[in-house]
């Protein structure tokens, strides 16, 4: 792997506490990819020197998750199947994930599509309420849970398939949200520590790379920000909530919980919102705070206790009272509490400052006064998906983010451990084979991403999501981001995409 390996390394540099400008104009960036982009072409076709420098620089991964590959049989509910049967009309098509792709029954066929990506290692995660019925250890466990996942990490080791675990995406067991709330609870970040430790006891022994949580943003926020995710809490909700402090409690409970799950005999990490933002107006003082701004409340509101121990000043500052404050013990406890730092990038916007939210009215949707989009004066920030145009993706951002996180977070170990653009899911079967956009998204950001690690970014891994169609949460089976298409009728129904047979070309370089 040349100087970047799995375990890789770390570099320090100071923190300044602001957006640190990249160095790069747009132009800069453009015409970097487009080198990048001319190295790639090279490889494709065999160039061996062009073989080299890539194969040296990061290892090529696929990713799924539990509640959107596994389906419900043999589990106990979570929050999703309880939202979802509740509330069908919260998702676009009134699905669920008690099907998806049936991989509890299927994961020998997926460990197969695994095999001809030629992939070294798969990200999946494991059903909290698939182990632990009640959610704690003094429920009992599920042994049947227990086997499928030894049964699932056996046969990719078996097939030189290296395992990236994720304990928890999203799915609170459903007996801990009625009990007390979920991560509303301190109680809940005993409980995840429980329940870290019998993952770790249990399959420690072959599984080497842990991601605690994937994207505690997402939960924050959607969960309890606007309702769209389970619990579908918010101000103004059904559920009751309160979107100006409920998202903060749940974020801070969220880093708690990650901290306090310690691995000795591998690697841990978290994977972050991985979110990029340029001023609407260049020239405007104010959209270039805003931006920064941005970054603060999607990212840093993570990234910073866990590489400082403290929330970004502006959140204190504009959030006060409403953002907990760390003990001095646990502010140590989630400063450098990782050995890796997952970021999962898909697209950059644009952001312009925004008039100061009512204070009869907070909400931490809003406290961060920017309005985001994604374009400006009609045209897009970047390239429209050819296989689904309403996505717009920004490949330079990709750089950027990279770089701010070397200059301002002492250069973490990083995988990207999510990135990809998604077709409609009513396309007819030949227009889904067809997916060249997707080849294009991913070629355009494994360019971009060369240049980060040129410019001494410390990446090791890139997981393309998904390794197939799959139930796509608050968007049900109305999009489909894999490189294998699956027909939800009959999820043994699989078919190579293009891209999944570029991707396999790719990776065998």
């Amino acid at each position: 792997m040349g100087r970047f390996s799995w375990l890789g390394t770390s570099d320090s540099s100071d923190y300044n506490g602001n957006q640190a400008d990249s160095g790069y104009s747009e132009t800069d960036e453009l015409i970097a990819r487009d080198q990048a982009e001319l190295d790639l072409r090279s490889l494709n076709h065999g160039n061996s020197k062009a073989q080299y420098s890539l194969a040296i620089l990061v290892i090529l991964f696929v990713v799924s998750n539990s509640q959107t590959i596994e389906g419900a049989a043999h589990r106990a509910l979570n929050g999703w199947d309880y939202y979802t049967h509740r509330y069908p009309e919260r998702v676009p098509d009134r699905s669920s994930g008690d099907v998806a792709c049936d991989s509890y029954d299927l994961y020998k066929e997926d460990v197969k599509l695994l095999k001809r990506l030629k992939v070294q290692a798969y990200r999946l995660s494991i059903a909290w309420s698939r182990v632990l019925p009640k959610g704690r250890l003094t429920g009992g466990v599920d042994e049947n849970g227990i086997t499928y996942y030894n049964n699932l990490i056996n046969e990719l080791k078996a097939n030189g398939i290296e395992p990236f675990v994720t304990i928890f995406h999203w799915d609170v067991p459903q007996t801990l949200e009625d009990e007390y709330g979920g991560f509303l609870s301190p109680r809940i970040v005993e409980d995840f520590k429980n329940y870290a430790e019998l993952l770790f006891q249990r399959f420690g022994d072959r599984v080497k790379f842990w991601i605690t949580l994937n994207q505690p943003y997402s939960l924050a926020s959607k969960g309890y920000g606007d309702g769209s995710y389970p619990p579908g809490r918010c101000t103004g909700c059904e559920f009751g909530g309160d979107s100006g402090t409920e998202p903060y409690i749940v974020a801070h409970h969220q880093l708690l919980a990650h901290a306090e799950a310690k691995f000795q005999g591998g690697k841990i990490g978290t994977t972050l919102i991985g979110r990029w933002f340029t001023p609407l107006n260049e020239t405007s003082d104010q959209d270039q705070a805003a931006a920064k701004r941005a970054f603060q409340f999607f990212v840093g509101w993570f990234l910073d206790p866990l590489v400082y121990g403290e929330y970004p000043m502006i959140m204190r500052l504009l959030v006060g009272d409403r953002l907990p404050k760390f003990t001095p013990q646990e502010s140590d406890l989630v400063k450098g509490s990782l050995d890796f730092l997952g970021l999962n990038y898909y697209v950059t916007q644009y952001a312009t400052d925004a008039p100061p939210p009512l204070p009869t009215q907070p909400n931490a949707l809003t406290d961060a006064r920017v309005t985001l989009g994604y374009y400006r004066n009609g045209v897009p920030i970047g390239v429209q998906a050819s296989i689904a145009p309403s996505f717009v993706y920004y490949p330079p951002g990709f750089r950027q983010i990279l770089n701010h996180i070397k200059d301002n977070y002492q250069n973490p170990l990083t995988y990207i451990t999510e990135n990809g653009v998604a077709d409609y899911g009513n396309l007819t079967l030949p227009n889904a084979l067809a997916d060249n956009g997707r080849i294009q998204n991913h070629c355009s950001h494994l360019s971009c991403l060369k240049c980060s690690i040129d410019d001494g970014c410390n990446v090791a891994g890139y997981f393309a999501w998904s390794l197939m169609d799959n139930y796509e949460f608050g968007n049900g089976y109305t999009l489909r981001f894999g490189m294998n298409w699956v027909n939800f009728t009959n999820p043994a129904d699989r078919r190579q995409k293009d891209s999944a047979k570029w991707y396999s070309r790719f990776v065998a370089k």
